[in-house]
């Protein structure tokens, strides 16, 4: 993992770690050109305390559908179908929120061809 991923101990006040952050949200925009800034879920621009969260948000992974589809060369619709079916409920339908498994999702995606 390139240290710029790992989990990071600056402050949302640290002009270093805004610096990385903004970095971060400017290559996503890049590779997302139908996006905002607005847009971009603040989880993908920022590590997880571990770095090793294997959870993004429902919205984390439906702002990047139009990408995975043409990287993918599947359509957006099935890459939403897959998003729904991988969308993990709140711990007892209560604790949480709605997450998706990354490498779940992936696998899923990996068996369309």
């Amino acid at each position: 993992m390139p240290p710029d991923q790992a989990a990071a101990t600056k402050g949302p006040s640290n002009p270093e770690y805004l610096a990385t952050v903004q970095s971060r949200i400017d290559t996503f925009l890049l590779q997302n050109p139908d996006l905002t800034a607005a847009d971009v879920p603040s989880e993908l621009v920022t590590a997880s305390g571990s770095g090793l969260d294997p959870n993004i948000s429902v919205q984390g992974a439906r702002v990047q559908v139009k990408r995975i589809a043409d990287a993918r060369n599947i359509s957006e619709e099935q890459v939403q179908t897959l998003i729904k079916e991988n969308t993990e409920a709140p711990l007892l339908g209560v604790l949480g929120t709605e997450k998706i498994n990354v490498l779940k999702l992936n696998l899923a995606l990996d068996k369309i061809k």
